[in-house]
């Protein structure tokens, strides 16, 4: 515990691990200030009225005087998903800019999440960007503690989605080389952990610190392990011709990652990934103690089985697979083309809006999910971001939150739902639900598809998908309409039994 409350910023706080890190520094008693492009992404969480949000871009200096005015030190959690040149090349810049502006307000600490250097000697291009991030933030006069691990075990996590979804929807594991890899996973409760205990460790900066879990495995372990957690049998079959292309389809085809994300990810997997010295993160952070993969494993099932996920791998805007900076919303403007479809339901307006949030995930759209689902393997062969199949919580959603192919741009219970689709299109589009309620206890449900087409090839693309567009949205309300009333009708027949 802090003797006296220290100001602490943390950039990417709508990330994973920054979404996790910030209520760890509130039980601990600092002051938190988090940095993000867009305040609305925050509101959601329980935590958001006790820290105090700057809004700025680490791409735009000129967003950045006045972030780290009286901050004593500052999280680096930034990191671009997307492969090839120009996701390194943000990395860079991000990471100079925020370096600068911290140096000229005299902040005394940055703490930075990275990834281990892999033992063999070629770099992939996202684990080359982490080492680079580092060396960037170091090249200036504030100590940096860098912190280096592998996978991250934690619900929601990118690795685990991976080992998690492959191992439950494949009966046989048909797997490249890779699966032989040794590494050495990490809870994402112990890498919190060695995150705050930097704060209080001066020993630390200046430091690069790797950090793993209890167990070195190879991923076909991590594999099995997690079969044996879940009563599962599931045999590996090793088969050496798939490359990191074929597998990373693969990936996309069976989990909500997409075969962009995945790449970068898998071309990183064929290079042993371990701790070299583990001694020096227990000499400096002896409280810690790293548990087991297993015991990791548990923890994150525990989380899905309560439906208790705070943060997700695609909670950063950043997750999408081209790293675009999406920060658009929906404005009104001349090339604006609008399509409402409105019906009036049995059921009062927060029974409607219960059923609209629960939209998409295991849930489905009520009509013409095959659809949507080619629609998806469409996106992912444009390198788009497919089909993601998810969302954080079954019921209820945040602003920020991904659905699918969609995120939730705007939520206020029970009136509106607003979704803007990040599947590739020539144009930017939303999905919006309005629900107003009428005197007589029903309520009048309007669904509203927006379209702003990009130069000519984006008119035309909306008005040959008109047809089909005009029949998928209106199946769509319909199935909504019914769905609400039987959920309506559901619970007056239970109210009914109750009072009887």
């Amino acid at each position: 515990m802090a003797t006296a409350p220290q100001t602490v910023l943390v950039t990417g706080a709508t990330g994973y691990v920054g979404g996790r890190l910030v209520p760890c520094l509130l039980r601990e008693g600092y002051r938190v200030r988090c940095f993000v492009r867009d305040a609305d992404r925050l509101h959601a969480q329980p935590w958001h009225d006790r820290v105090e949000v700057v809004t700025g871009d680490a791409l735009k200096p000129e967003t950045l005087p006045g972030v780290f005015d009286d901050v004593d030190a500052a999280y680096y959690l930034i990191h671009s998903l997307g492969g090839g040149s120009e996701f390194a090349e943000r990395d860079r810049r991000a990471a100079t800019n925020i370096r600068e502006a911290a140096e000229s307000a005299g902040v005394q600490r940055l703490i930075y999440l990275g990834g281990i250097r892999p033992k063999g000697t070629r770099l992939s291009d996202h684990l080359k960007s982490r080492m680079e991030t580092g060396d960037v933030l170091r090249d200036g006069s504030i100590p940096v503690t860098e912190f280096r691990a592998a996978v991250i075990v934690g619900s929601g996590s990118l690795s685990f989605e991976l080992i998690r979804y492959l191992t439950e929807r494949v009966p046989v594991l048909i797997c490249p080389k890779w699966v032989q890899t040794p590494t050495q996973p990490i809870a994402i409760r112990d890498v919190l952990q060695y995150l705050m205990a930097a704060l209080e460790q001066p020993e630390s900066a200046g430091r690069v610190i790797e950090i793993g879990g209890s167990d070195v495995l190879t991923y076909g372990d991590m594999f099995q392990r997690y079969a044996d957690v879940r009563g599962l049998n599931r045999p590996i079959v090793n088969v050496p011709f798939l490359t990191p292309g074929l597998s990373s389809h693969w990936v996309g085809l069976v989990t909500p990652i997409s075969n962009q994300i995945a790449r970068p990810l898998i071309e990183g997997l064929d290079n042993e990934v371990t701790v070299d010295n583990p001694e020096e993160a227990r000499e400096l952070f002896p409280d810690v103690d790293p548990i087991s993969y297993e015991a990791a494993v548990r923890l994150a099932l525990q989380r899905y089985a309560s439906n208790d996920i705070p943060t997700v791998w695609n909670s950063a805007v950043s997750s999408h697979p081209r790293g675009r900076l999406v920060d658009v919303s929906l404005e009104t403007t001349q090339g604006l083309i609008k399509e409402t479809r409105q019906v009036q339901v049995q059921a009062d307006a927060e029974q409607a809006f219960a059923v609209i949030e629960s939209l998409g995930g295991q849930t489905g759209w009520l009509f013409g999910d095959v659809l949507w689902q080619l629609r998806g393997y469409l996106d992912q062969l444009m390198g788009g971001i497919g089909y993601r199949r998810g969302r954080r919580h079954p019921t209820t959603l945040r602003a920020g939150d991904t659905v699918d192919f969609w995120r939730v741009e705007d939520i206020d219970r029970p009136n509106l739902l607003r979704l803007r689709a990040e599947m590739t299109m020539p144009g930017r589009a939303w999905m919006q639900y309005e629900v107003e309620p009428d005197d007589n206890g029903t309520a009048v449900v309007t669904q509203a598809n927006f379209f702003e087409p990009r130069g000519l090839w984006g008119t035309l693309y909306w008005y040959m998908l008109s047809l089909p567009h005009s029949l998928l949205f209106s199946g769509m309300l319909n199935a909504l309409r019914d769905r609400i009333e039987q959920e309506a009708q559901s619970k007056r027949s239970d109210y009914t039994a109750v009072s009887a």
